[in-house]
């Protein structure tokens, strides 16, 4: 049974977790996430230079807890795992110096992991997770992504949002509609009072150079825009702004949208499995239609615990056993980390000569 000491600090949630993995069954021994909300709240999002500084305060007690839970000790770890890319840069370094810092002081090997890639890895805490390929649809607070993810972890971007992630078209509509942060979570609540029916809001395409549309990929600050533009006209008019009639409607759009394109892009791709990871993943409304929709289609859908669905280590560390399970990858102690690093060069990590 291999044991993996995961960090993940890529944005606002400081996580340690240890992970261990035996005959293909994925265990969490333990899982500590230090939210960082009530930080960021106040700014409607996440500041970089208060998330990285708030890492390095907590991040030695999330570690201490996160042991003691797993009634694991360090010496007993095999590895230690850290995101090292894609993330806010600061935030990021606190994660990935405090991993190769243990990994010299008790000599064990370091895997740098892509945050995208641990996301990707929360579907195996699930039951019944699919073997390969599958259809990764990746929808977060920084990503919207079509990945597809084939029998040695190859990974290739099928579609992609353009400009704002739908996460971040949440926290943005939230804003707009005078809700708290995050939006996703108060827009979700509040949605369930509305009328999801009672605003015909866009649903933005990309344009092809070719002619006509890019089939798989997405666009949400138009649906964002549509939205001020409402809120604008009915304040115009002195009117009551509606608002979980305006929130279910942006959120049933989301959803109409995320589904439509994952699905036609796994039947033409001829890919019976979907994968729904990310925070957004978390949404119910999100959740219940692809399940609804894709069924229709003799697809089947597979969505991680929703607690593992933001932000968290336990992805990390089973993005790491995976990695071991495949082949026993290592990443060089002098690997830094990168703002920015697609999802398809996530192998570079592992390579002799590091990337960054």
């Amino acid at each position: 049974m291999l044991k993996v000491l995961a960090i993940e600090t890529s944005c606002d949630e400081t996580s340690v977790s240890i992970v261990s993995n035996s005959d293909d069954m994925y265990k969490i021994h333990s899982n500590i996430v230090a939210s960082q909300i009530q930080d960021h709240s106040k700014w409607g999002g996440v500041v970089p230079e208060i998330a990285a500084r708030r890492h390095l305060e907590l991040i030695p007690f999330v570690l201490e807890q996160a042991l003691a839970e797993s009634k694991i000790s360090i010496e007993d770890i095999d590895v230690i795992a850290s995101t090292v890319a894609p993330g806010l840069v600061g935030c990021l370094r606190v994660g990935s110096i405090t991993a190769r810092s243990l990994c010299t002081l008790y000599s064990k090997p370091f895997l740098g992991v892509h945050h995208l890639e641990g996301h990707l890895s929360s579907i195996l805490f699930s039951k019944n997770y699919p073997n390969p390929p599958f259809l990764t649809l990746l929808v977060s607070g920084g990503h919207t992504e079509l990945i597809k993810v084939g029998e040695r972890r190859e990974m290739q971007r099928l579609g992609r949002s353009f400009d704002d992630a739908a996460g971040e078209a949440f926290d943005k509509v939230g804003r707009l509609l005078g809700l708290s942060y995050p939006g996703g979570p108060a827009i979700a609540k509040i949605a369930k009072k509305g009328n999801a029916s009672k605003f015909n809001l866009p649903k933005c395409k990309i344009s092809n150079q070719e002619g006509g549309y890019l089939k798989y990929d997405f666009s949400f600050s138009g649906l964002k825009t549509a939205v001020l533009r409402l809120i604008e006209k009915i304040n115009l008019n002195g009117d009551k702004i509606p608002t979980s009639d305006i929130a279910a409607s942006f959120e049933r759009v989301v959803a109409e949208v995320l589904v439509e394109r994952t699905i036609n892009c796994a039947m033409d791709k001829g890919l019976e499995n979907i994968v729904v990871v990310g925070g957004v993943a978390a949404n119910d409304t999100l959740r219940k239609m692809m399940i609804r929709e894709a069924s229709k289609k003799s697809i089947k859908v597979h969505l991680p615990p929703q607690n593992l669905c933001t932000d968290n280590a336990a992805m990390i560390g089973a993005a790491a056993l995976f990695r071991l399970k495949l082949s026993p990858h290592e990443s060089s102690l002098k690997l830094g980390i990168s703002g920015r690093l697609p999802i398809d060069q996530a192998y570079t990590l592992y390579e002799k000569n590091p990337p960054f």
